[in-house]
């Protein structure tokens, strides 16, 4: 009789740690999700970010052109063509290089909760993304 009370017990033993893993799993399950969504939110702005400074770098690459005849045209255009393969609507700001100083500036910027991909799950998003570039423009000097 000691073997049969030995396998009965195993069954409800095993019908407990079934019920127990469900529950665990229940319990861990959320926290899991939020640190995956977390990563791959984490992920995403990282992305969003090396794209608004490479956009600005391309930008201001062709703003210091001496040789373009439209350039800030061309700059508008070049970021866009960037952009717009990741959905980014992002605001383009340019200061212009004068012979006193000849630096051009291209600053790309977008809100992060407009690029978010789980919107205000891990709180409002009340800052920018901005990818920055400056160099010097080509052929300025003060003697022209």
């Amino acid at each position: 009789m000691k073997p049969r009370n030995k396998k009965v017990r195993k069954h409800r033993g095993r019908r407990h740690a079934r019920g127990s893993t469900i529950v665990e799993f229940a319990v861990v399950l959320p926290l899991l999700l939020t640190l995956l969504f977390g990563i791959m939110e984490y992920g995403w702005m990282f992305s969003v970010r090396q794209t608004l400074q490479n956009a600005a770098r391309e930008g201001c690459r062709l703003a210091v052109l001496k040789t373009s005849t439209e350039p800030y045209l061309n700059v508008v255009e070049r970021v866009e063509q960037i952009l717009v393969p990741m959905g980014i609507d992002a605001s383009i700001e340019m200061s212009h290089a004068t012979p006193a100083d000849p630096i051009e500036v291209v600053t790309v910027t977008v809100p992060a909760g407009q690029v978010s991909l789980v919107g205000d799950f891990f709180g409002p998003r009340d800052y920018d993304l901005v990818g920055t570039c400056s160099m010097r423009k080509e052929g300025m000097d003060e003697e022209s």
